[in-house]
């Protein structure tokens, strides 16, 4: 089979494995053989467990849907992080969210501070009034 994660910053994972098992919170775990019927299932929080030859790869999921037809998976998430386990998948995922948000704090204090400098210009100018 066939299986490719894609997130909105890109293709995460393209690769042929044997077989995937998909955990949510919401919907459980079920693996996806070679030959399953098609199916679709939303992962709210969870994993997807990436086996070939034996071998294991995980990739932690957030907000994401997996569908399997004709022997492709097919893996769309909003976040997604890959590892050798479950646990380095989502310390990943962790410290990647934590430096995104932190970004968006410096962005924000970067905002409120080029407003009050533009307020004090416009205030300083006397803009807007005759």
């Amino acid at each position: 089979m066939d299986l490719t994660v894609v997130t909105p910053q890109g293709e995460l994972y393209n690769e042929t494995i044997d077989y995937v098992v998909v955990s949510s919170k919401m919907n459980g775990e079920f693996a996806i053989l070679k030959g399953h019927v098609p199916i679709i299932s939303a992962i709210d929080v969870g994993y997807v467990k990436m086996v070939r030859d034996e071998k294991s790869i995980y990739t932690v999921v957030i907000n994401g849907v997996v569908e399997h037809k004709d022997g492709k998976v097919s893996v769309i998430a909003q976040e997604a992080h890959v590892g050798m386990s479950k646990v380095s998948a989502m310390d990943h995922l962790n410290t990647v969210r934590e430096e995104r948000l932190e970004e968006n704090r410096k962005r924000t204090v970067d905002f409120a501070k080029a407003e009050r400098e533009l307020r004090k210009n416009v205030k300083q100018a006397k803009a807007g009034k005759q």
